[in-house]
């Protein structure tokens, strides 16, 4: 046991492939700076205490067997609760939270949250990390099973896993990693916030009115398409079966399928030097987002199209959806909206001195 573990772990941008995670498709997000820290104090008694100073707010529970909780609360008591099955023995502990990444904005704030969580309740107890794709499962876990929301890994890993001056080129369906070099030259990457909250694991109003669990939703769907094509998974899919089934299955279905051949066609792009490219399939993307997936609002449409005023090469939003941020590719010269932020490939998580 040590006295005190400090843990940073950064937010997530994905450039492309969005839900396509846990369809065990192809994503390729990578790790900002902006992030959470947790700093964890071992008190000596059978306790967890969190701080989260963001928020003005406490919660405190037993080490052992904490009660289920959803909101913020959920997340702490959760990878506690995860680790300690897993074997992990944790130590009481005062936990205090502060993050950069703003709640709701699809930067990946709660990934973020999760696995800051996990490296310093396992350090300031003396106790090696273990696989960090078997900690991103378990994060994923706690995000699924205690908070409400049925995420895939695409965030986990991203932040975990994350390197400077790279994208990951994440298969989901072997939980393989692969870097790829992210040489913008004077080209800029910014995201824009479009002005509305979204939460994965709450409501959100779809294009045609009512109120709907919109991720979740949009997730079921997959799970009711597979069903129907008698497959595991929509890796396995491809756009002649989609086009079989009843709407919305047959548009989910699509973009899944279209967004894992923009993920490969993008790293080839990428490969190749040509940004403009990267852009193109980046506009593809939103489309494809808005018009198969209809995760898209007002709001965020508002957001790309003053991206694309800007000057941005292609524009989309990213995260799950139905709100937070859109992210554009930027040419040599051209000035983002000012409240845009630029965001920059950066390392994983990592313990803090």
């Amino acid at each position: 046991m040590t006295e005190t573990a400090i843990a940073f772990a950064p937010g997530r941008v994905n450039l492309i492939g969005e839900h396509t995670d846990y369809n065990q498709g192809l994503a390729l997000p990578f790790a900002i700076r902006e992030g959470v820290t947790v700093r964890a104090q071992a008190t000596g008694n059978a306790h967890v205490t969190v701080i989260a100073r963001d928020l003005d707010a406490e919660d405190s529970f037993p080490l052992r067997a904490p009660d289920r909780t959803r909101g913020w609360r959920g997340f702490a008591r959760g990878i506690v609760t995860e680790l300690q099955a897993q074997g992990h023995n944790l130590v009481g502990a005062e936990l205090e939270i502060s993050g950069t990444v703003p709640p709701g904005s699809g930067l990946s704030s709660s990934a973020a949250l999760e696995v800051a969580l996990c490296l310093a309740l396992l350090a300031v107890a003396g106790l090696s990390e273990p696989d960090r794709i078997d900690l991103a499962a378990l994060c994923s876990k706690v995000e699924n099973d205690w908070v409400g929301a049925q995420t895939g890994l695409l965030d986990q890993i991203a932040s975990l896993r994350g390197e400077a001056n790279c994208a990951l080129r994440i298969d989901f369906r072997d939980r393989s990693v692969d870097p790829v070099p992210l040489d913008l030259g004077d080209y800029a990457l910014v995201t824009l916030d479009s002005g509305e909250r979204h939460a994965n694991a709450g409501p959100s109003r779809g294009r045609d009115g009512p109120e709907e669990p919109g991720y979740n939703q949009r997730r079921s769907e997959c799970a009711r398409a597979c069903e129907a094509l008698g497959v595991a998974s929509l890796r396995e899919a491809d756009l002649a079966q989609a086009r079989k089934l009843p709407e919305p299955l047959a548009r989910r279905v699509k973009h899944v399928i279209t967004e894992n051949e923009r993920v490969e066609r993008t790293v080839s792009a990428l490969a190749a030097g040509d940004l403009d490219r990267v852009g193109e399939l980046l506009d593809a993307s939103h489309a494809s987002l808005r018009d198969d997936y209809e995760i898209s609002t007002p709001a965020v449409e508002r957001a790309v199209a003053r991206l694309r005023d800007a000057g941005a090469l292609g524009a989309r939003i990213v995260g799950g959806g139905f709100g937070g941020n859109v992210l554009g590719l930027l040419p040599p010269g051209a000035t983002p909206p000012p409240e845009a932020i630029s965001v920059i490939p950066s390392p994983g998580a990592h313990l803090v001195g």
